[in-house]
């Protein structure tokens, strides 16, 4: 049994593996800044300890790590910038040093380290290579591009009017992963520290065209949904670091090899696109307020 510090977690990685962790048998100490948030709540229900741990406040991650076996790490430059979530993630990456902790999973993102051009792929890279260089022994989980995104934003705004607009070709495929298989994996590399040191690992569970992708939530939420290919200028005008991802979706892809991680890791228990949205509940998220943002 492990003590492991989680950070993120009211968020969906966090969150995800916290659960993951709890489920597996770990002592989990979800760190926040928010811990009377709802989220935080709900993981002391579950048994977690709740901590108060800030990014941009130094004392309270060494407070927060010490006495900790391990650390999940995760990191957004949404809300702020990518200088910011470098800054952000070199200061946790040097806390859990200071602290002597065993191992950290850090997340990033599939393909972060092919020199993309997305800039909040770049910078997760960056806080990798320092996590690299800190002398914790470390993993890196990279996710494919997240499920969870076609359940808010723009996909969800568009779903209202029974269309699922993405920037994309209708037969380009892309790898995508759930925010529960991001935490089930994190979990299982947790516990199998010895086989996944010092390993970057790029996860997806399943692979879809958009086409494919409004077909099934067409099935998932009972609308006739079509896609519909959203221009890059719609999205440049709203974000050039998202326009750069879905560039580099369009010309390189972001491909992960789906079926090699089902056979190596059954017991993560990877999920389908269609698994995935039959889990939805699509009457109260269409029925709810027009979500602000964009898919990330």
């Amino acid at each position: 049994m492990l003590t492991v510090a989680v950070t993120g977690a009211t968020g969906a990685q966090g969150g995800a593996t916290a659960r993951a962790l709890l489920a597996a048998g770990h002592r989990v100490r979800a760190l926040t800044r928010r811990p009377d948030a709802p989220a935080a709540h709900a993981l002391r229900a579950l048994g977690a300890e709740v901590r108060r741990a800030d990014f941009d406040d130094r004392a309270s991650l060494d407070a927060a790590l010490t006495g900790a076996d391990a650390l999940f790490g995760v990191t957004t430059p949404f809300g702020t910038d990518t200088d910011t979530e470098v800054r952000q993630g070199r200061a946790l990456v040097d806390a859990a040093a200071a602290a002597r902790l065993d191992h950290v999973v850090l997340t990033s993102a599939a393909h972060a380290d092919r020199g993309t051009g997305i800039p909040h792929y770049e910078s997760k890279y960056v806080i990798e290579r320092h996590l690299r260089e800190s002398g914790v022994p470390w993993t890196v989980i990279a996710p494919a591009a997240f499920m969870d995104n076609h359940a808010g934003g723009w996909a969800l705004q568009g779903l209202r009017e029974n269309t699922f607009g993405w920037p994309m070709p209708a037969d380009r495929p892309i790898t995508l992963i759930p925010a529960a298989d991001i935490g089930a994996f994190a979990a299982l590399v947790m516990g199998r520290r010895d086989e996944f040191s010092g390993s970057r690992v790029d996860i997806a569970s399943d692979t879809c065209t958009p086409a494919q992708i409004a077909a099934v939530l067409a099935t998932a939420t009972g609308r006739p949904v079509t896609h519909h290919e959203v221009p890059l200028r719609y999205v440049r005008a709203h974000s050039a670091d998202l326009a750069a991802m879905f560039e580099y979706f369009n010309t390189h892809g972001l491909d992960v090899d789906v079926t090699g991680l089902r056979r190596a890791y059954p017991e993560v228990g990877w999920h389908t696109f269609a698994q995935w949205a039959s889990a939805q509940d699509w009457p109260r998220l269409l029925s709810a307020p027009d979500p602000e943002g964009a898919p990330a």
